[in-house]
């Protein structure tokens, strides 16, 4: 049987992402996002963030390369994955991330630098022109 081993978390992005390709040409994309918990204490809102490193593979580390950057609002599910390791110095080390396996970015809504375009007229349909549909 298998353990549940699954994250859905939401950000931003800390910094851009950093495309590398592996020997066997195999797409790593890899970026870091934080995370804001607010929770009251005494009279006011205390804020908590969260640092989290994530790294996405193939056609989806590619689009999270095209898509992503600093400060974008991004939604990651993927799964926890622990890196063991020992130093140089002998000491055993440890990091936790993120595998994503799916990345949603937040819309960008861009600044217009022309005005829009004037209001068209619309003309207003008469009453009969409509058709009564039942569900």
């Amino acid at each position: 049987m298998n353990n549940l081993n699954s994250i859905l978390i939401e950000g931003n992005l800390v910094r851009d992402p950093l495309l590398r390709t592996t020997s066997k040409g195999t797409s790593l994309c890899t970026f870091s996002l934080a995370s804001n918990r607010y929770y009251k204490q005494d009279s006011g809102l205390e804020k908590e963030v969260g640092f989290f490193d994530v790294e996405a593979w193939s056609k989806l580390a590619e689009n999270c390369y095209n898509l992503g950057h600093k400060g974008r609002g991004v939604r990651v599910v993927g799964r926890l994955k622990q890196d063991r390791w020992n130093g140089t110095d002998g000491k055993a080390h440890s990091r936790v991330s993120i595998v994503a396996e799916h990345v949603e970015f937040r819309p960008e809504f861009k600044k217009e630098e022309a005005p829009p375009p004037p209001l068209q007229e619309v003309n207003t349909p008469q009453e009969n022109e409509y058709e009564a549909v039942s569900f």
